[in-house]
């Protein structure tokens, strides 16, 4: 960490005047980025008789973070469990499992898939890795499926969706056409009525909680009209803010392969105001300069909001990026990359005092999270590990912007004496998963990561002190947010 000297208290309520905005000289932030502030507090005078506030900045770092949800992905065959474990020796989090559904266009699927199926997911969890998800009935022009069939398909899936959406990153609607890619159909399902049909049921049968993603734009205005998501929608739990976007010819041509209908720039402005909101991601499939140079392609992924892409297709336009010098960019920024720029806090606290903490957290990504993704305080004295959590969610701290978080948090009147350390922790929203370090988010900062706990440390030394000033509750009994 690099540390400031220590502001005084005066100084730190100037830094929450007008409004939280704050402008700290961050030239890595750039010109162009946005300040926001999110406050979680009681609204009291945010001293309240306290000792004085130190300000500390964080340093970040550059290196490649395989978080959750987010970055490259690899394949994983869901019927091979025994191959789980190359995902993360790939370096990676994510992983795109394609079932392929040949055999059972005339009938339904067999126990046998659906256990094998079961037992791809449980290894997937274990391995501590989350899935694209898509079923297919060919990889090809080969036959898809009648509607009949497909419909009944998905009702057989409906346990397994329900049952593993803890390790779903997102589904793509698949089932339909060449690849699962809803064009070129058999039986005669591209059409707005067909297509609303399975979209219906791939709804009902994943949890609320998740995602689904569309072919194209027009697929999601033919279903659910209206334009793109605004903030009033976002994350409501209607099937308009569940539905994102794939594109699996992305920079292809000038429509990304049909991608984008005409007019194509009314069609991506719609998915990049989507993708602030939703999942967008997906794969290149073809060389087409400029726009698969750096400069075009970087830009894009910026304003579409991507937040994954396939790591090994197409290689030919990967390694256009590895000449021109912006692989290293792309990995980083897929997604939502979080660093804590600086971090204010009460200097001393006494045993059921008041600790009053401001962070700038700045998203250095392409994405926010499309998922919900909580956010904790972690208080430990090396013996005794104390979580609270917040009234706050991740996936509010938009790309490109620095957010304030402000907070007070209630010290339990039982808190030792002494050096205590003081740890952002953003976990996993699924219980199954909240303490699994592996799918807690590591923060873009150096010398941070904790990875036995998941969390990331922000305070290497608060005093609890009696002796400290201010008010207390000698009847608090754990660490609780004031609002």
């Amino acid at each position: 960490m690099k540390h400031q000297p220590s502001l005084a208290i005066s100084l730190a309520l100037a830094l929450t005047a007008c409004n939280g905005m704050i402008t700290d000289g961050d030239d890595h932030v750039g010109a162009g980025i946005e300040e926001d502030t999110v406050t979680d507090g009681s609204g009291d005078d945010t001293t309240s008789g306290n000792a004085p506030m130190v300000s500390v900045e964080l340093e970040e770092s550059d290196a490649a973070i395989a978080n959750p949800e987010r970055g490259y992905y690899v394949g994983y065959d869901l019927t091979r469990p025994d191959r789980a474990p190359l995902v993360r020796a790939s370096g990676r989090a994510l992983a795109i499992s394609v079932v392929h559904l040949d055999d059972f266009r005339s009938q339904p699927i067999s126990s046998s898939l659906l256990a094998a199926l079961d037992a791809g997911f449980d290894a997937a969890r274990a391995n501590g890795f989350k899935i694209i998800l898509r079923f297919s009935y060919h990889s090809g022009y080969d036959g898809d499926a009648p509607k009949s069939v497909i419909l009944g398909h998905i009702d057989q899936l409906e346990p397994l969706l329900r049952e593993h959406a803890d390790v779903i990153a997102v589904m793509q609607g698949g089932f339909i056409g060449a690849w699962g890619e809803w064009h070129s159909s058999t039986n005669g399902l591209d059409n707005p009525t067909d297509r609303a049909a399975i979209i219906n049921a791939l709804l009902a049968a994943l949890p609320p909680s998740r995602n689904l993603q569309l072919r194209r734009p027009t697929f999601k205005h033919d279903f659910a009209p209206g334009g793109p998501l605004d903030a009033s929608e976002a994350w409501d739990g209607s099937d308009r803010a569940r539905l994102g976007h794939h594109n699996d010819c992305f920079l292809a041509s000038s429509s990304d392969y049909g991608t984008y209908a005409s007019p194509i720039e009314t069609w991506k402005q719609y998915v990049a105001d989507d993708g602030r909101y939703t999942a967008i991601g997906g794969e290149t499939c073809a060389i087409y300069a400029p726009r698969t140079d750096c400069t075009n392609a970087v830009a894009e992924m910026e304003r579409l909001h991507f937040s994954y892409l396939n790591q090994e297709y197409n290689r030919n336009v990967l390694a256009i990026w590895d000449d021109q010098g912006c692989a290293a960019e792309v990995d980083q920024r897929l997604g939502y990359r979080f660093a804590v720029t600086r971090v204010a806090h009460t200097e001393r606290v006494a045993p059921g005092g008041v600790l009053d903490l401001e962070l700038d957290v700045v998203n250095r990504g392409f994405a926010s999270p499309y998922n919900e993704r909580p956010v904790e305080v972690v208080l430990d004295d090396g013996t005794t590990r104390r979580v609270v959590r917040l009234a706050a969610d991740a996936r509010t701290w938009a790309s490109g912007v620095k957010t304030t978080l402000t907070v007070r948090l209630r010290i339990p009147a039982e808190a030792v004496a002494g050096a205590h350390t003081v740890s952002l922790r953003l976990p996993d929203a699924e219980p199954s998963l909240a303490e699994d370090p592996r799918y807690a988010i590591q923060l873009a900062n150096e010398g941070v990561w904790l990875s036995a706990t998941g969390d990331n440390l922000i305070i290497d030394a608060l005093t609890i002190d009696p002796e400290a000033p201010g008010p207390r509750d000698p009847s608090a009994n754990e660490l609780v947010e004031l609002r």
